[in-house]
């Protein structure tokens, strides 16, 4: 998928410790920027309360597709999509592009299973992060 899939994005700079010993920002970079997004999301746009809400989203799943190497100094767009949006889950789906970039470096994706915070039992979507998540379903 190219830029235009992704209705929300965060720009993310690279840091300095982002870069492995090969030059490039480290796979497990990748993983980071994919978090970063989706909670910078659900934070800003689906008022999730991270600190004392009830609810919460654990991941149960992801994976990357790496397809470019990313370095520093660069800005990653961090573009993000719902490609999937049940009662208590949904997949997210992540593209890395470099600034100005149609195709992305990297792909993702990400399965969050909303769960009450106490006892981690899966729960409904609260209605405020799902109409969030429905404004971004591809």
């Amino acid at each position: 998928m190219d830029r235009s899939a992704y209705p929300h994005f965060l720009a993310i700079g690279t840091r300095w410790k982002d870069n492995d010993v090969y030059g490039h920002v480290n796979n497990v970079e990748y993983y980071s920027f994919f978090d970063t997004v989706i909670n910078e999301f659900l934070i800003r746009v689906g008022e999730l309360d991270i600190h004392r809400g009830d609810v919460i989203g654990l991941c149960v799943e992801s994976q990357c597709g790496f397809r470019q190497s990313l370095a520093f100094p660069e800005t990653v767009d961090a573009g993000l999509r719902v490609a999937k949006l049940g009662n208590s889950s949904v997949t997210y789906e992540i593209g890395l592009f470099r600034e100005g970039s149609a195709e992305p470096a990297a792909t993702g994706r990400f399965v969050h299973v909303f769960v009450n915070r106490s006892d981690r039992r899966p729960v409904p979507i609260p209605a405020g992060i799902r109409a969030a998540l429905e404004g971004i379903t591809g």
